[in-house]
């Protein structure tokens, strides 16, 4: 009996040690490395499934990994929907009356470069326009796009610059007469000159 409680707290003790060294040994990494690595969760909408594949009107409310602001009934037309720039979902942009965000904070180092990307289609047509679009970058409105017409999704591209250890990237949006839909979000750091 005492051998087998001595054997036990061996393997076990080893066994501690050695996922000790795996965490360890896994939280370095090199420049090249953190320059390559996607700080947003969830930037391709496809962590919650659709309620209802076949069926559009039944979408998913839930957005894993973002935060959403604003009045209500304006958020609840923000939801995962089947119409992606790539993979199999999308995000659907409501915000009908007022404007509506949805956030996330990312971890940076101040000082640091990054590239944020993301692609935005619009359904909206003449004469029926009436949209915005905003995205903010640590509390700072860097772009707004206003009207934007009936566009398959685009790409579009910012650079900043960290303040701080973490950083909220904001996205803001308002569709009266259609929606506007976001895919495909990343932030990574970029090489220094």
């Amino acid at each position: 009996m005492k051998f087998t409680k001595k054997l036990s707290i061996i393997v076990c003790s080893l066994t501690t040690a050695f996922l000790h060294t795996a965490v360890i040994t896994n939280t370095y990494k090199s420049a090249a490395q953190a320059e390559r690595q996607e700080l947003i969760i969830n930037g391709g909408f496809e962590y919650d499934s659709l309620i209802d594949p076949t069926n559009p009107e039944t979408t998913n409310p839930n957005v894993t990994g973002w935060v959403k602001s604003g009045n209500p009934i304006d958020i609840s037309g923000t939801k995962i929907d089947n119409f992606p720039n790539t993979g199999k979902q999308g995000l659907s942009l409501g915000g009908f009356s007022a404007i509506s965000y949805i956030s996330q904070t990312i971890p940076t180092f101040p000082g640091q470069r990054y590239k944020l990307t993301y692609y935005l289609a619009s359904t909206e047509e003449a004469p029926d326009l009436n949209n915005k679009f905003k995205v903010f970058v640590g509390g700072k409105k860097v772009y707004l796009q206003k009207d934007t017409p009936y566009q398959s999704y685009t790409q579009y591209t910012l650079n900043f610059r960290a303040k701080g250890r973490s950083t909220e990237i904001k996205f803001g949006y308002q569709a009266k007469y259609a929606f506007l839909y976001l895919d495909d979000v990343s932030v990574k750091a970029t090489p220094e000159n």
